[in-house]
């Protein structure tokens, strides 16, 4: 039995939606299909949420449309702003390495004129001392000379006393007068000719004295030159240290205990032959060549750490070291390297020297590349398309040892690169920015 309800509803759907009759005819017989005001209702209904259905997908399609557009847009400036960034480090690089080219071609002339200077200084020190030797041998002969020229002097007083006395003797002192003449003639000339070798000997010494002294100057100034490229060539090196957290004296020390040879042209320098003190300018020498040892294990110890990009080809800081977005699950989780994205295979190298510990599938990383470097650091290369490296090989900085792809686990095409310190991972960026304005 119909509601009171339903009789008015009924009524306000007959108002709006009468009833309509849809007939279908054919040749023999005629039949209808009835529409009720309810049918009517829902067919009109379904139809509204069909089209709004409509409305609603295509505008969420065009708002999708146009922020994929902006997307691509700003992927493509980002894109362009990274290139111009690498082109912009890259000729930094250059210059820096034209700067370090003329610097050691500084260096290496500085070095010819230390050496031409240490010849200079034996051979004048060798000259210093003969004519000390000379002038002494002069002036003992000088007093000899004076010793036997009053001995004469005495001698002819006692001859003329003699001759007084004893005039029988005087026929003879006349001769022996001459004779004594002769000999304080000569030795007078002896004399004279002392004294001119010792005013000689005086005036080449002062001269001497002249040319050590713009020596030493020259020298000075030579030791400014190195001491300044020496501070130009050791202080971003060992502020690059720093920065990736590497204590500079400990990583040198450790260095140095792998290449303890000594020998050659940094061998100290010793001017003096006699046992003395160093003087200044030997000190000076020997801290040049102290920080030239220093900066030779630097450069050892660049070598053995990753300061390198893994990636020289243009590609996209994708994903930065730390917590993250689980792309797969939506999670957050710790994602222990850098992501770099580029196209399929785009060449990866080494970024130090070391051993392939570790090359082939690994759950996760896909195709992985593991390297041990020095100082208890080692680096991951993961999702790789291809290797091109085998474990036990050792490697250089800069050598290819993989392509970039997908594999592993991965939403598309990257390297995951990580750097690990006694098996801890770090931000691999630390080390590439501390070196960015070295290499």
């Amino acid at each position: 039995m119909r509601t009171r309800f339903a009789i008015k509803l009924h009524a306000v759907l007959e108002k709006y939606f009468p009833e309509r009759r849809v007939f279908l005819k054919s040749d023999a017989d005629t039949r209808f299909i009835r529409l009720r005001p309810g049918t009517q209702l829902a067919a009109y209904a379904g139809t509204f949420l069909i089209v709004a259905w409509a409305i609603v997908a295509s505008a969420i399609v065009l708002m999708d449309s146009i922020g994929a557009g902006n997307f691509r847009e700003q992927a493509r400036r980002d894109q362009r702003m990274y290139e111009q960034r690498l082109n912009q480090l890259s000729t930094e690089r250059d210059a820096r390495a034209e700067e370090a080219l003329a610097a050691q071609a500084r260096f290496n002339s500085a070095l010819e004129q230390i050496s031409l200077m240490q010849s200079e200084l034996l051979s004048s020190e060798t000259r210093r001392n003969e004519l000390e030797t000379g002038i002494e041998v002069i002036q003992s002969t000088l007093r000899q000379t004076m010793r036997d020229r009053e001995t004469a002097r005495k001698t002819l007083a006692v001859l003329k006393d003699e001759g007084a006395a004893s005039p029988a003797t005087a026929p003879s002192a006349p001769a022996q007068m001459a004779f004594m003449t002769a000999a304080l003639t000569e030795a007078a000339e002896e004399r004279d000719q002392v004294r001119a070798d010792a005013q000689s000997a005086l005036d080449e010494r002062d001269a001497l004295e002249t040319e050590i002294k713009l020596m030493r100057e020259r020298n000075d100034q030579i030791f400014r030159q190195l001491e300044e490229a020496m501070a130009v060539s050791v202080e971003p090196l060992n502020k690059m240290f720093r920065q990736a957290g590497m204590a500079p004296d400990r990583i040198l020390e450790q260095v140095r205990r792998g290449y303890d040879g000594q020998g050659g042209p940094l061998t100290p320098i010793t001017f003096s032959t006699r046992g003395e003190q160093p003087d200044p300018d030997e000190l000076r020498a020997n801290k040049l060549l102290n920080q030239m040892d220093q900066l030779n294990l630097y450069r050892l110890a660049a070598q053995k750490a990753p300061f390198a990009k893994p990636v020289h080809a243009s590609v996209r800081f994708s994903s930065p070291f730390g917590y993250r977005r689980d792309p797969k699950t939506g999670g957050r989780r710790m994602h222990n390297g850098a992501d770099f994205a580029g196209p399929v295979g785009t060449d990866i190298f080494a970024t130090a020297d070391g051993v392939v510990t570790y090359a082939g599938w690994m759950s996760g990383f896909g195709r992985l590349v593991k390297i041990r470097h020095a100082f208890g650091i080692e680096t991951y290369y993961g999702h790789t398309s291809r290797l091109y490296v085998k474990v036990g090989q050792r490697v250089s900085r800069g050598d290819h040892i993989a392509d970039m792809g997908n594999s592993g686990r991965s939403t598309g095409t990257h390297l995951h690169y990580e750097v690990r310190v006694n098996g801890r991972p770090v931000n691999p960026m630390t080390y590439i920015k501390a070196a960015r304005n070295v290499f």
